[in-house]
């Protein structure tokens, strides 16, 4: 065995230590040969179309000179470091550790001429490497001249079917790599892949001849119809909501709870279709308020106070769509709708990868935001499927973008230019948009009886989850006092808030479960002004509670409201709760003035007084959701094309093609659709429930509808927005005009000048002014369901 002293054993220490950078170094460059190659070669495999050549050069990649210049340069370094360890390699032969060192290995393999002996192949590898990328970027070259010669003589064609082909081929030359999108769908820089994307990805250019059209089409056909069918079964929808959020988890419990009663509802509707057929609907249900990327405000709350009226309504949206048998896809992030939607790589310029495998899309303001940037030109062309979930709804003249701009109507919330029916509100605030609703549990004649026993005659709860809410209401609470007992359910922590009076029973936050058993034990449920519109005075009112809320005078509006300030509505809120004044009303709904407090003394000691059942209104059971929900998907089609021809050109002299539709009424007041071949109209609703009254000056068409027991129906605008119509009605014009105004058709009493509507998008029932009266299409309505007329459903 070969003895080696102790300062041999330090050198071989101090050798390994040197030499093991070197080894490492050597590791690193192999690691730094691999990746350059694959971003040199493999780089231009990526965002390619099938049937390119792998190697066709792109302009974003290293060129042919740039690519063997490095290659040379890593080379050539290479062969430096084999002269500098030649040189440490000669030093070290005249130490006294190479003595050593050769009594252990042989003179030919010592670890640092076996380290040379690498790096020197290497070298040699990355050389001959460097002289094949340049034997393929040749062969590429010859290769593709044909292909890049007929790239690069592709001209912008000038077709007056495609006037912004040229611009927009302009704006590709400057900014195809503003987005990763444009090379996912193969343009590289070239006019004909310009051309080729704006042709067949996108639809301004012509398509080019050369190009195979029939692969350029979509190759797969929509999947037959399938019949949808009514579930019995609501387990399979827990599933699709999914969890990991307080929100879900509160929908989840909400959709178990009602399950029994929306199952009943569910075998009613099917007795009143009698089988009528129904196609199955692929629905993409996009929470976007709930998403990480809009903050989601409203999970970490459930527990804590916060709103959960939005919870509620999506939660009956949810059962009422899976009951009625449709297909849904339940997204509560961004990242699962873009992979439902189909959205490329990048930063959302580009349209969708695939045609939109959904029918309709309900989602909400948030969700509306991401799929516009997201999907591109495709939002265009498939806005016609959302339905927006829209609390307080969005008027005419706030949602089409050029007339909200030029009058002041513009709002963060408006502007979409969608048909107002699509937005769906949760309570029938205005016919321009579509009532969607919500669900008030009804109660079985059990609890019925069991209410009628236990009902306390001085039992209030006040309606307020959130200390700030109480925060200046001392008054009205200590002549409450006088007469009650007062119940809140503010949430807290540790301490009781401040604001609740001392001589108040504060129960803190409760499950709703429990909140519905203090509601059935209470006598009144008293609101002081916020929050607006909310599903409980409705819960309330269903429990046997009478509501009491504050009359606003003036209404409270975007004008004088901070709440309403950036709404999409100039709607005059004139109390806390509308629908329950306007469609409920006494002996269950009491508005008062508040500042009067010898009216607010007098409502209370009636109230204790009086008796009252417990109700829900119908349009708020689950059989009226679902019904109306049914009419909604089986009838409303915002895709199907451009609206009946505007109303000919004053000066036109245009000969009416058929008689008019319209009959006067006997006593000359109005209207009424008299028209014998109304059957043939494939419109809803029906137009046999229409009928045609003028407002009066300052007075919208909603109130005048609803003068005549009536309800205004904007879809009917198209049928009365013509000058006969004028005539008809003996209103004497001197002139008619067709102009953009969310006020027409209408007429100008003093002048005797009448106005016809320019875009149908601004057809309102909403509006008014002082300067005009209106023509107002009114439709009757079915009992307790305000939505649909008598032959909707």
């Amino acid at each position: 065995m070969i003895t080696v002293n102790s300062d041999g054993k330090i050198m071989i220490r101090r050798c390994l230590v040197t030499l093991r950078p070197f080894r490492i170094f050597v590791l690193g460059i192999g690691f730094f040969t691999l990746c350059f190659l694959m971003t040199s070669l493999g780089g231009q495999f990526s965002a390619r179309r099938l049937g390119d050549s792998p190697f066709t050069i792109r302009t974003e990649v290293m060129g042919a000179l740039e690519s063997r210049g490095v290659l040379r340069k890593m080379s050539d370094m290479l062969e430096m470091m084999v002269k500098r360890m030649d040189v440490l390699a000669r030093l070290e032969n005249s130490t006294d550790f190479r003595k050593g060192e050769e009594a252990r290995f042989p003179p030919d393999r010592s670890p640092a001429a076996g380290l040379m002996e690498r790096i020197q192949a290497i070298a040699q590898n990355v050389s001959d490497i460097a002289v094949k990328v340049d034997q393929i970027l040749q062969n590429s070259l010859m290769n593709g001249k044909v292909i890049e010669g007929r790239r690069d003589q592709c001209e912008v064609p000038r077709d007056p079917k495609y006037p912004d082909c040229s611009g927009k081929v302009e704006w590709m030359r400057a900014r195809w790599t503003s987005d990763p999108c444009y090379a996912f769908f193969g343009v590289d820089g070239t006019e004909c892949s310009f051309l080729i994307y704006l042709s067949e990805v996108e639809w301004f250019c012509p398509p080019l001849p050369w190009r195979n059209q029939t692969a350029a089409m979509p190759s797969s056909k929509p999947p037959p119809r399938v019949q949808a069918a009514f579930r019995s079964n609501l387990s399979y929808l827990l599933e699709l909501i999914g969890s990991g959020k307080e929100s879900l988890i509160f929908m989840k419990k909400r959709v178990r709870h009602l399950a029994s009663q929306w199952l009943l509802a569910s075998r009613s509707l099917v007795q009143k279709l009698k089988g009528r057929r129904r196609d199955q609907k692929q629905i993409l249900i996009h929470i976007g308020f709930l998403t990480e990327e809009s903050g989601d405000v409203f999970s970490p709350r459930v527990l804590k106070g916060g709103p959960l009226g939005e919870m509620v309504q999506w939660a009956d949206i949810l059962a009422a769509l899976f009951l009625l048998g449709h297909s849904l896809k339940v997204t509560v992030s961004l990242k699962e709708l873009q992979n439902n939607l189909g959205v490329p790589p990048g930063r959302g310029n580009c349209p969708l990868t695939v045609p939109l495998p959904f029918d309709l899309i309900y989602t909400d303001y948030h969700g509306l935001q991401q799929m516009k940037q997201h999907m591109g030109l495709s939002f265009k062309k498939y806005r016609c499927r959302v339905r927006v979930i829209d609390t307080f709804g969005t008027e005419p003249a706030y949602n089409l973008e050029e007339y909200a701009t030029l009058h002041g109507y513009r709002t963060n919330w408006g502007y979409w230019n969608l048909n107002p029916k699509q937005f769906m509100t949760m309570f029938p605030h205005t016919p321009d948009n579509s009532f969607m609703g919500f669900v008030s549990e009804e109660l079985n004649e059990t609890e019925r009886q069991f209410i009628k026993s236990n009902k306390a005659s001085s039992m209030a709860v006040v309606y307020g989850k959130e200390a700030s809410i109480w925060k200046g209401k001392e008054k009205f609470l200590a002549i409450l006092n006088k007469y009650m007992e007062i119940h809140g359910t503010v949430y807290y922590e540790t301490q009781r808030p401040p604001e609740v009076p001392a001589f108040v029973k504060n129960h803190g936050l409760l499950p709703q479960h429990e909140f519905q058993q203090l509601l059935r034990k209470a006598k009144l449920f008293i609101g002081f002004g916020f929050p607006y519109e909310g599903p409980a005075p409705l819960e309330a009112i269903a429990n046997g509670c009478v509501f009491l809320q504050s009359r606003f005078n003036p209404p409270h509006s975007s004008l004088n409201h901070e709440f309403f300030r950036g709404k999409p509505t100039s709607r005059e809120v004139s109390s806390q709760h509308p629908y329950a004044e306007d469609f409920i009303g006494k002996p269950h709904v009491w508005t008062v003035d508040y500042n009067n407090s010898e009216e607010f003394e007098a409502a209370i000691k009636t109230i204790m007084r009086t008796k009252v059942d417990p109700y829900v209104p119908y349009e708020y059971t689950c059989e009226g959701m679902l019904e109306r929900i049914h009419a909604y998907i089986q009838h409303q089609d915002f895709c199907a094309g451009a609206s009946p021809p505007l109303p000919a050109k004053p000066n036109g002299h245009a000969v009416p093609s058929s008689p008019s539709p319209f009959t006067l009424s006997p006593n000359a007041t109005h209207l009424v659709w008299s028209y014998n071949a109304s059957s043939a109209l494939h419109v809803w609703p029906p137009v046999s429930s229409m009928q045609v009254w003028v407002s009066e000056a300052g007075q919208a068409c909603t109130e005048t509808c609803q003068e005549h027991g009536l309800v205004c129906e904007p879809t009917f605008f198209d049928f009365l927005n013509k000058k006969d119509v004028f005539l008809q009605l003996r209103i004497a014009c001197e002139s008619t005009e067709s102009e953009m105004s969310h006020l027409y058709p209408a007429l100008a009493e003093n002048v005797q000048e009448c106005y016809l509507q320019k875009e149908p998008l601004l057809y309102s029932c909403a509006g008014y002014s002082t300067k005009y009266q209106r023509l107002c299409p009114c439709r009757d309505y079915r009992k307790g369901q305000v939505a649909l007329c008598r032959d909707c459903l």
